[in-house]
């Protein structure tokens, strides 16, 4: 199962990022001479998606312009100009646009090196989903080959399913900014701004939030540093 549409993830305010988001959105900060969108589009492109929503508010004209470049692809823009929403209210806020079949959702700020030079952990994430097991599908990597991420790791993993660290003091797996999803687990959430990780603890002890492992270097574009050395990265 590939996914035909993505939602993406490009609405944030970029405050950490400063000051190279004084003047644009986070999401046109570029990374070796290409912007941190047109990234997560290329790689999405690759893995099989033919449609995307992208919702807006930081420099919402200034990313629309750069979007409406695109025109290789199909995109649609998920208005948020009037209020940030975060992750699960940008998802509800653009349910409409998404269809009834699983999507992608991907972060903006997520760049990383496969260590299959086919680039294969897109597929990884596709061959493990199963719409009768699970609702969502984290894309997820070790500690060890992560990079720009401060925190004592995100998940546990057994068997395909993940588990929260909750009060644990470090937990091996880290969310990497992309998953599979089905659109309708918004359905019974509040208009408004909240966080898809609300949902997802719900799904966990459900035994319906599962996890994909890459096996490739992740770089979390955060910051100036963490572009920086993200930027090397993919020279070296």
């Amino acid at each position: 199962m590939i996914p035909e549409t993505a939602f993406i993830l490009a609405a944030g305010l970029g405050t950490r990022m400063r000051p190279l988001t004084d003047n644009r959105p986070k999401a046109l900060v570029e990374v070796g001479g290409r912007s941190l969108i047109d990234h997560m589009l290329d790689r999405l492109v690759a893995a099989g998606a033919k449609r995307f929503v992208i919702n807006v508010h930081y420099f919402a004209d200034r990313l629309e312009a750069h979007l409406k470049a695109r025109t290789d692809l199909d995109i649609i823009i998920s208005d948020e100009r009037d209020a940030l929403l975060e992750t699960g209210g940008g998802l509800k806020k653009a349910r409409p646009l998404l269809g009834e079949a699983p999507i992608w959702v991907a972060n903006i700020d997520s760049v990383w090196i496969e260590s299959d030079p086919d680039g294969t952990a897109l597929k990884a994430l596709c061959d493990q989903w199963n719409t009768d097991e699970m609702d969502a599908a984290l894309l997820v990597t070790a500690m060890e080959t992560s990079h720009g991420f401060d925190g004592p790791g995100d998940f546990f993993l057994n068997d395909g399913r993940l588990a929260f660290r909750n009060d644990a003091a470090s937990a091996p797996w880290n969310y990497m900014g992309v998953h599979i999803t089905k659109p309708q687990i918004v359905y019974a959430e509040p208009d408004g701004a909240f966080s898809l990780s609300r949902i997802w603890r719900r799904l966990a002890p459900e035994g319906r939030l599962h996890g994909t492992v890459f096996t490739g270097e992740w770089m979390h574009v955060g910051d100036p540093a963490a572009r920086d050395f993200a930027e090397a990265r993919l020279k070296a």
